[in-house]
This record gives C-alpha cells, structure tokens and sequence, in this order.
C-alpha cells in the first residue's frame, strides 16, 4: 500500500492552521510541516519537498500566497500547490493557476473533496471546482486580445501551444520537447485554463488568431 502524501500547511491563521493538521492526519495524511507565512512556505518547501502543499491566497506577513506559489513553482520541486482558500474571486482563480498552482480549493470543501483534489493534482491534472473555472473563463481575461493572452503564457507553455496548434499529440510533443507524456498534460491544462477556452482545439484556434494578428500588425 502506498503512503499517504506527505503534505504542508501554510495559512497564517493558528486555529485554521492547526485544525487543518488535525483534519488531515485524522484522515490518514502526512502532515510534514506548517507555515505562517509565504517565506517560511517557500524555505519549508525546499527543505522538506512535500508531496502537496496547502496555500492560502491572502497571508498577513511578507509575501502573499500567489507569491509563494510562484517562488516554489520556480524552485521546480515535484511537489503540488493547491490553493485553499475562503476566497472564490475568478481573478484569484487566474492568478494561481499563472502562478503554477495544481489546484484551487475553497475551505469550505469537505475532506473527501479535499482528497479528491490532492489526488487529482498528483496525478497531474488541474483541480478547480467547475463553478470556479466556468466564473474564471468568463472574465475579463477573455476579452484581452489573443496575441496578449498568448503572450502571458511562459515560455514552455508557448513551446507547447505550438506543437498543439501543428496537431501534435501528448506523446509526440513529449519526445519533441524531451519532457515526460504527464508534463505536457499538466501544460496544456494550465494553458487551457489560463486563455479561458474549454479544450485544446479552442486553444490552437485562439494561438492561430494571435499569430494571424501579430502578422497583420
């Protein structure tokens, strides 16, 4: 039987931040650290490199855990943000998954949902309750110009979208990158989710009108 994913805590309230250590090891997890605040999140991470990390969004102290979540994502550790947070503001939404978040979870969730998050993060898929990724997609940001939006991907999800928009499957744009089948997965959800379009053929139209504009410019 595998172990439980060992899992760090970091929200910058004591009383939700020690009852949700109690929560998680009564559900059998293993609760490797907590946090107070988006530095000492960044220095645990590297440190303990924990399977999955719990980030709120707003942290009293220092940097916020948008913040966090961007200096972790950057240090490329193979462990999982998920932001939990009381705020469900699309712009939130947008933020984390730009950030590198896996996942955006409100505090609300029961455990068993909480699981299931964990799960569907590890297993490299986005998590983000479909309310919040249908309110995030009728933003604003769906109104920028497409060149824009394509431009506010990074450099790798670029890479990726291009072979996308050239018809390339998961596999084939792996061994055209050198990257893992699973890596181009979570990259093109990430792209999926940050130009608010529902799939990959919405998004290679979209980067086929960014790159038809940029001509005509």
């Amino acid at each position: 039987m595998n172990p439980e994913p060992r899992v760090l805590v970091v929200d910058d309230h004591p009383l939700a931040r020690e009852g949700l250590r109690a929560v998680l090891a009564d559900a059998g997890y293993d609760v490797v650290g907590v946090a107070a605040d988006g530095l000492d999140a960044v220095t645990q991470a590297e440190a303990l490199r924990p399977d999955v990390i719990l980030m709120d969004v707003r942290l009293g102290n220092g940097i916020d855990g948008l913040e966090a979540t961007r200096r972790i994502t950057a240090l490329k550790l193979p462990s999982r943000v998920l932001m939990l947070t009381l705020h469900d503001t699309p712009a939130y939404v947008r933020a984390a998954l730009t950030a590198g978040a896996s996942g955006y979870v409100l505090k609300d969730t029961a455990i068993e949902e909480l699981r299931k998050a964990i799960d569907r993060a590890l297993d490299d898929h986005v998590a983000v309750p479909l309310q919040l990724m249908t309110a995030a997609m009728r933003s604003p940001a769906a109104e920028q110009r497409p060149q824009d939006m394509v431009a506010s991907l990074t450099e790798r999800e670029r890479e990726v979208l291009a072979l996308v928009t050239s018809g390339l499957t998961n596999k084939a744009i792996a061994r055209e990158l050198a990257i893992s089948p699973a890596t181009v997965k979570i990259h093109v959800e990430r792209i999926i989710a940050k130009l608010g379009v529902a799939d990959r053929t919405q998004a290679a139209v979209l980067a086929a009108r960014a790159a038809g504009a940029a001509e005509l410019g």
